[in-house]
């Protein structure tokens, strides 16, 4: 029998989506040895979900078990690390405040631990991914909202009430687009994500009535399509990523001055735009910086697939609790 060291050991990562929840059983290297997923908006109540997701995912449970599970780590919409509990998320069946940790740790029978989906992103990219070795970053992602997590002195930062780090809505435009959830008028969310991308073809095809965006579909505009128009070529296209990006890199030059970070890590579908966002985002995050931050902070990608970052970045934290 072989000596049972610590990269031996296992953790699970669950990510809960609006529509979606996957899990997969981690090893201390950051390989997925064993996953599979769950309808979220299958189960009505939250007791129906844990007896659901208990009875997905008690077979692997079992075939790893002999190797041992350290713990659960979970990420979700609006989970506070300090409580454990998922406090009314928006996009999820259940509402209110639901103690979802401790449901599932007396489920399971293993200790879990719960973040907010963006914040065990970047948990993840610390511990398996572009953020190994730093003390100091920003991860941002941009699908179809803008998340955040904030990393400083090594620590994850929660704040007071465990909510830190909503970096997706602070407002960059004052009075400017209505968030189509929030309601809030300007927010980053608004312009960045993929949602945001999509308004704003919309908004500008509409006044360039010979942009190559016009003839798609409405119900398939998305940045896919803009990226795809902006590889042939069309200039309207190709503006709504620079605009897109001149939002963005004016945010990035904010969140530097606030925390200083060694890099500012993107992750999700929008960035697959690559330079034509990434251009104008990197030359307005340097313009709108005071000297002694310029050209300091790297801007760069994830290092995590992105089909299993959540399930990566929900584990990281079984190792640390």
């Amino acid at each position: 029998m072989g000596i049972l060291d610590l990269s031996s050991e296992l953790a699970i990562g669950i990510d809960i989506g609006g529509t979606n929840t996957k899990y997969g059983i981690v090893n201390h290297r950051g390989e997925i040895i064993d996953k599979g997923d769950i309808k979220t908006d299958a189960f009505p109540t939250i007791e129906s979900f844990i007896e659901g997701l208990y009875a997905a995912m008690k077979p692997i449970i079992d075939k790893n078990n002999a190797v041992g599970i350290k713990g659960i780590g979970m990420g979700a919409p609006n989970g506070n690390y300090y409580t454990g509990t998922i406090e009314y998320a928006p996009n999820l069946p259940w509402r209110g405040v639901i103690p979802i940790a401790k449901l599932v740790s007396d489920k399971f029978g293993i200790p879990c631990t719960l973040t907010n989906d963006a914040n065990a992103a970047a948990m993840g990219e610390m511990m398996y991914g572009a953020a190994r070795g730093m003390k100091d970053f920003i991860m941002i992602t941009l699908g179809t909202g803008v998340g955040s997590g904030i990393v400083a002195n090594g620590l994850m930062l929660y704040g007071h009430d465990g909510f830190a780090g909503e970096l997706g809505h602070v407002i960059v435009r004052p009075g400017g687009r209505k968030h189509w959830s929030t309601g809030a008028h300007g927010s980053l969310e608004a312009y960045c994500s993929a949602t945001g991308i999509a308004i704003t073809a919309k908004k500008l095809r509409a006044e360039n009535i010979h942009s190559a965006l016009n003839d798609v579909p409405e119900e398939n505009l998305d940045s896919r399509a803009v990226f795809e128009m902006a590889e042939k070529g069309d200039e309207t296209a190709k503006e709504v990523f620079r605009y897109t990006g001149q939002i963005l890199g004016e945010a990035l030059a904010n969140f530097i001055m606030f925390s200083s970070p060694e890099a500012i890590i993107l992750f999700g579908g929008v960035i697959k735009a690559g330079d034509y966002i990434m251009k104008p985002t990197k030359e307005h995050m340097e313009k709108n910086l005071l000297p002694i931050f310029q050209n300091k902070v790297k801007l760069v990608f994830s290092e995590l697939k992105e089909a299993d970052a959540a399930i990566l970045g929900a584990s990281a934290l079984a190792w640390e609790g």
